[in-house]
């Protein structure tokens, strides 16, 4: 990144970038059947600042890729499609009020805040389980979802992982952390 206040590549780092995503794009192609990496690099292109979020979720181990396109808003949708949850991204609580809330050993950050600082979104549950169909994804971590209001009011959050063939969704308290639980992003462009 240029400034840290600007959400700007460098040219180099923008042309490094799309030759890591397109590679991706052409090595994965059972994520985005009957899409085209011209028209994505197209979308790229125009939009500068998602192309930052991108960089920030391959920065912090996301590996993201294309895993879709809405017709309906004219954006491709990508997911992080690391084996397991970012590297980067883990041994985080889920927002900054459980960052707040702790008392001892807190933790560097929260998932939702560190999201927000990226320019992604935390995947919901719905989502996570379409990233599941693509692949086995977290065999061995965690990831945090998008918790209910409901939910996260009482002190809870959720995170899910995939065990014995199966996904999983579970609870724990919003500020918990364990250095295998990051959490995986979206974002649409």
């Amino acid at each position: 990144m240029t400034k840290e206040n600007r959400k700007e590549l460098l040219p180099e780092q923008r042309e490094e970038l799309l030759s890591v995503l397109k590679t991706r794009f052409e090595k994965n192609g059972n994520r985005h059947k009957g899409l085209e990496w011209a028209n994505v690099h197209a979308k790229l292109e125009a939009n500068k600042e998602k192309l930052w979020s991108l960089a920030e979720m391959e920065r912090t181990g996301g590996e993201p890729d294309v895993v879709g396109y809405d017709n309906n808003t004219n954006e491709y949708v990508f997911y992080d499609c690391s084996a397991e949850s970012p590297k980067g991204r883990r041994s985080v609580c889920y927002d900054h009020e459980a960052l707040e809330a702790r008392k001892t050993h807190k933790p560097e950050n929260s998932a939702i805040e560190m999201a927000a600082d990226m320019g992604i979104g935390l995947l919901t549950e719905a989502q996570y389980r379409e990233l599941q169909q693509l692949g086995n994804f977290d065999t061995k971590t965690s990831s945090w979802i998008k918790t209910p209001a409901e939910i996260r009011k009482l002190g809870g959050a959720l995170f899910c992982d995939r065990r014995y063939d199966t996904v999983f969704v579970y609870h724990n308290g919003a500020d918990a952390y364990y250095g295998v639980r990051g959490f995986r992003g979206s974002l649409r462009v």
